[in-house]
């Protein structure tokens, strides 16, 4: 007789040797939610920790494709997204997820899917003015033409987070090894990661080379 196992989040995290969370991302478009998302997940799979990225051109192309980008698409968008990173941290795999999500109900409701401690909201912090100026698509421009409605900081606004477990200051002129040190240290310090870290921006080689994008 096979006898029944039920195996848990926990179990997975222990084969993994490291914890399971989702580090979500959010910010105004061109802030750099997707270059430290991914800066990040390379950095971690050097350290053998099990990752897995979403961002918002991903799922729009799959999961998502039959949103638009009404208010209320915008709020299933993002319900989706967070019943996916549930899905994950079950899985015992750290997920980042790197998506405007302008609004705070939205956010909320992601993080109310996970256990506590496990939903880690990274607020990128930057201006405006830096976003449109590093604006590689066009975005804005479109937008301040009246091209592209609901555009948010445009014509629909963006809720900044009161009390995100990281925020990081992206403006045009701050380090990208800086920002990657700050969330990988606080993953460590969190426990979600084992390892001690090391400092990625020091010796003559750099871990990365990204071009700054949303």
């Amino acid at each position: 007789m096979i006898q029944t196992c039920i195996i848990t989040p926990k179990h997975r995290s222990e084969i993994k040797k490291h914890e399971s969370a989702c580090v979500w991302f959010t910010g105004l478009s061109g802030s750099g939610k997707s270059t430290l998302a991914s800066a990040a997940e390379c950095e971690l799979n050097k350290m053998g920790v099990h990752t897995f990225l979403l961002d918002g051109d991903a799922v729009r192309k799959g999961l998502n494709q039959d949103l638009g980008f009404s208010k209320q698409d915008r709020a299933e968008n993002i319900r989706r997204i967070g019943e996916v990173t549930k899905l994950f941290t079950d899985a015992g795999i750290i997920v980042i997820a790197a998506f405007i999500s302008p609004f705070a109900k939205d956010r909320e409701f992601a993080r109310s899917l996970h256990d506590k401690n496990k939903f880690i909201e990274v607020y990128v912090d930057c201006s405006l003015e830096d976003c449109e100026e590093r604006d590689i698509k066009g975005l804005y421009k479109k937008a301040r033409a009246g091209e592209i409605p609901e555009f948010t900081g445009i014509s629909s606004p963006y809720e900044v987070p009161n009390k995100p477990e990281l925020c990081i200051k992206n403006g045009n002129s701050s380090s990208l090894y800086e920002n990657i040190n700050s969330i990988i240290n606080y993953l460590e310090i969190r426990g979600i990661v084992p390892e001690p870290v090391i400092n990625i921006n020091a010796g003559p080689e750099k871990s990365f080379n990204f071009k700054m994008e949303n």
